[in-house]
């Protein structure tokens, strides 16, 4: 198999445990930055703003929270009502810290071509030519 073919996973899933447990351990707020026009996103749409929401998940903020390779997932209240949040890790734009601002702000092409649902590469005309080589980028909050 040649390096072309293989289809590795996305790296934000990793990054994102990451940078939250480095942001918890530091006792800051770790914020999740969500792109809620993204398919499957489940986020209360009254605090959506310019199709983006911004969600405290500090441990003491939410319940049941659980960050896995393709969501994250918690229930939290939102004006007195207990909600259950689901954020497919491609609606994940970023998590930085409440205190500072800094974190990881991740690449928004990631996904692309990218089947949420099974992890599958989608074959595109564009996908099947010479693919080009992307350089990792990270962005990092001063």
């Amino acid at each position: 198999m040649s390096e072309q073919e293989i289809a590795l996973s996305p790296t934000r899933p990793y990054l994102a445990r990451a940078i939250y447990e480095w942001i918890c351990d530091n006792q800051l707020t770790p914020y999740l930055l969500v792109d809620a026009t993204q398919a499957n996103t489940h986020v209360p749409v009254q605090y959506v703003k310019d199709g983006q929401i911004v969600l405290n998940i500090a441990p003491h903020a939410v319940h049941q929270f659980q960050m896995s390779n393709d969501a994250i997932t918690f229930s939290a209240r939102f004006g007195g009502v207990s909600q259950n949040i689901y954020v497919p890790l491609a609606a994940a734009m970023g998590v930085y810290a409440k205190e500072n601002g800094e974190g990881l702000f991740f690449d928004p092409t990631e996904y692309d071509g990218i089947d949420t649902a099974t992890h599958e590469t989608i074959a595109t005309p564009e996908a099947k030519a010479e693919p080009e080589k992307k350089r990792p980028s990270l962005r990092i909050l001063d």
